[in-house]
């Protein structure tokens, strides 16, 4: 690489435009089969309501990152409308089309995304207060950036795309490191495998794992998350080292990088975490030099100029220079919103998944400081009985959350089930959420719209006349209880958590 072009980082690119805008269409995706039951016009938490809510004041009104639906009237149909445009935006993406023409072209196609999905994150609330939301809208805004395939990527947005992998890795290793005790004495996986969100189908696998290997697993992440970010800013050292160098210093760079995707993958393989683990990866390949490109990988015509030989004349390596000039103040515009989030890297009191801008760009990281060391889970019941002391109660199954005993974990990420994870916080709160009180309303109403987010009604559609919720705590069974009853869960009843809740008929 030289001050401008980054010439040895075209697969990179390849694999940051492609990936990220694969992102986009699962987020999309999720966003039009969901959004709507959750958050729509008869939602749990109707976005018209939180709109005229913030617009009827002046102070509110700053408190709402930007979004389209404060410019235009919310409506069921503009949402979908929104995320048909998402979907086949980051399909052409992914496929490569905008990336053949000149460079703003795919940059408007980006930036479509973005302000597209920061549009959704906005009013999404809390069913879209995850730090993955935020990660994808700065990735796609960064992405904006990296041009076209006949000119080789800017260099300040691929280091860019290295600082926002440590702030996302290096923020998570700190967050655990001044968390719970059990990242400090390495005992954190012995229960995070069990306790987690949303297990995989390999998670319980992962959880009878012997407890050296729990412990190997603390030591290997610390050191992923910890040390191994700092090594991505290697090849930068390029700039000023001769040539017979730079290929060593760019192996460092694609082995600190290949640790980090390695780390993700066995995370990918034990659980469900929405797109947070392939987004790092995707992110991470940003440095991973052509060199180490697989050899069907055509390289571009640019890629065999030396970067310390005459350059073009319309900028430097082929890059246009009204292009050069445009990354440049890009770059300065995210040095200074990441000073914050430099500043919290370092800070006592670090905070985790924060934005501190309107526009969540320069954004600070981080998840699990603390392990959960029991599973509680919140069983929704019906009953179509009219005595609820003596009714035949059945359960309602959701599609990602624990329920049935013998069921194994399904693997969805990077789809996110949405309300599942909310279900998953809701043991951890004070108290029972205003969406979930809504939820039941919902269940006695046969809603269909709501009845299709889970995974089995066990009144095919008909009303129930009670429902009622009753906490139970799950682990995962161990191998000789599968093997005597063919279960994956264990539980235990605890008690009724919502007594029978229903229209009085």
């Amino acid at each position: 690489m030289d001050g401008f072009a980054a010439v040895d980082f075209g697969f990179a690119r390849e694999v940051l435009q492609r990936g990220i805008a694969a992102l986009y269409l699962v987020a999309f995706l999720s966003t039009l089969n969901q959004f709507r039951p959750l958050l729509g016009e008869r939602g749990l938490l109707p976005v018209p309501d939180l709109i005229a809510w913030v617009t009827s004041s002046p102070t509110r009104r700053r408190m709402l990152h930007p979004t389209l639906f404060t410019r235009i009237r919310y409506t069921d149909r503009r949402l979908v409308a929104l995320c048909w445009t998402g979907m086949i935006i980051a399909a052409a993406l992914v496929i490569g089309i905008p990336q053949l023409a000149p460079p703003w072209v795919p940059m408007l196609c980006f930036l479509a995304l973005w302000f597209g999905y920061l549009s959704i994150t906005s009013v999404g609330q809390t069913f879209y207060g995850f730090g993955w939301e935020m990660l994808l809208v700065e990735a796609g805004f960064l992405a904006a950036f990296l041009g076209s395939r006949d000119q080789p990527p800017p260099t300040v947005v691929i280091v860019l795309f290295w600082w926002l992998v440590f702030r996302l890795e290096f923020g998570a290793g700190m967050i655990k490191i001044r968390g719970g005790r059990e990242w400090r004495d390495l005992t954190a996986l012995m229960y995070h495998h069990e306790t987690q969100p949303m297990p995989g189908p390999l998670s319980r696998q992962a959880h009878l794992l012997p407890r050296w290997f729990h412990k190997g697993e603390v030591l290997g992440n610390h050191f992923a998350q910890l040390v191994v970010p700092f090594f991505l800013f290697v090849p930068l050292a390029t700039l000023f080292t001769p040539d017979a160098v730079d290929a060593i210093l760019l192996m460092i760079g694609a082995i600190a990088a290949a640790i980090v995707i390695l780390t993700q993958l066995w995370l990918v393989l034990t659980g469900n975490f929405a797109w947070l683990n392939w987004a790092t990866i995707v992110l991470a390949f940003s440095g991973v030099g052509s060199a180490w490109a697989p050899s069907w990988v055509a390289a571009p015509s640019w890629a065999a100029a030396s970067p310390w030989g005459p350059e073009p004349a319309d900028g430097p390596n082929g890059i246009p220079l009204y292009w050069v000039i445009l990354t440049s103040v890009v770059g300065l515009v995210l040095i200074v919103l990441s000073w914050p989030a430099l500043r919290n890297l370092f800070a006592r009191r670090q905070l985790m998944n924060a934005s501190f801008n309107r526009w969540q760009l320069g954004n600070a990281y981080g998840a699990f400081g603390t392990v959960t060391k029991q599973r509680i889970e919140y069983v929704v019941e019906g009953t179509t009985d009219a005595d609820p002391d003596a009714a035949d109660w059945r359960e309602y199954e959701f599609k990602g959350k624990p329920g049935a005993l013998r069921r194994i974990p399904r693997q969805f990420a990077p789809y996110h089930l949405r309300l599942d994870w909310l279900m998953w916080f809701l043991p951890l709160g004070r108290s029972l959420d205003d969406w979930f009180t809504v939820f039941l309303v919902r269940l006695l109403e046969a809603d269909r719209p709501t009845l299709r987010m889970l995974h089995r009604d066990p009144f095919d559609g008909e009303r129930p006349v009670w429902v009622r919720v009753v906490s139970y705590r799950y682990r995962f069974a161990t191998r000789a209880e599968h093997r005597d009853a063919g279960v994956v869960w264990v539980r235990d009843r605890r008690h009724v958590l919502v007594r029978p809740l229903g229209f009085g008929r």
